[in-house]
């Protein structure tokens, strides 16, 4: 396989997430007073990180319009009703055990790049039993900026001593193939994810895969 590092997106790629995230947002909504969400609609909010989501169930809409003092009082139940969930409803994709192990057959080095705050991403990893195939998890607040932007993307790579055009980003939403199209990566998409409640089909991805382990498999073919 030509790709000497392979960077994987968390949430919608590699597990499916939207069950927590939606019981730690309809326990912080409760708290203020709103209705609960449905999990399809937590799951548009979802993939720009912890503040847009809690910027965008708190305005129920992706205006993400919220007074300053409302929002901290919402991370702050956000995070504390997170940290309870983290993990009890999470479950693995179908394909994902299978392409982590292809992929690690190849020896190619692997890391998560995700724009969910470190202090859920590492305990989920180890939780879900997905820890030991990555040797570094570069988080939402790991660098100054998030995905979109290619710095998470970027600073991976380094810590994994690769280059740009020999790094394959898989993920599921427009914000992975931006920051891997910035950063001059290879990406390839998976349909299932969240993507902000938009299909993948029109994403500027070089291909899309029905799983990771057809991720690994396309990969090995390049």
């Amino acid at each position: 396989m030509r790709f000497t590092s392979v960077l994987f997106d968390l949430d919608g790629t590699l597990l499916n997430t939207i069950p927590d995230l939606t019981d730690a947002v309809n326990a912080m909504r409760m708290e203020m007073h709103l209705r609960p969400l449905r999990q399809d609609v937590v799951a548009t909010y979802v993939g720009k990180g912890s503040e847009v989501l809690v910027r965008r169930a708190l305005s129920d809409d992706l205006d993400e319009t919220i007074e300053q003092q409302r929002l901290a009082e919402g991370m702050t139940l956000f995070y504390q009703y997170y940290h309870a969930v983290n993990g009890d409803k999470t479950v693995i994709y179908d394909g994902v055990l299978d392409g982590l192990k292809s992929f690690r057959e190849t020896g190619a080095r692997m890391a998560v790049v995700t724009n969910k705050p470190g202090e859920f991403t590492e305990p989920l990893l180890v939780r879900t039993g997905l820890a030991g195939f990555f040797e570094h998890a570069v988080s939402g607040d790991t660098c100054p900026r998030k995905k979109p932007d290619p710095m998470p993307l970027q600073h991976a790579c380094q810590l994994l001593g690769g280059q740009p055009q020999d790094t394959l980003v898989v993920g599921d939403s427009r914000n992975d193939v931006q920051a891997a199209r910035s950063a001059g990566m290879t990406v390839v998409a998976v349909p299932y994810g969240y993507n902000e409640g938009q299909g993948v089909q029109n994403l500027d991805a070089d291909a899309i895969v029905a799983s990771i382990d057809e991720a690994a498999q396309w990969a090995m073919q390049q």
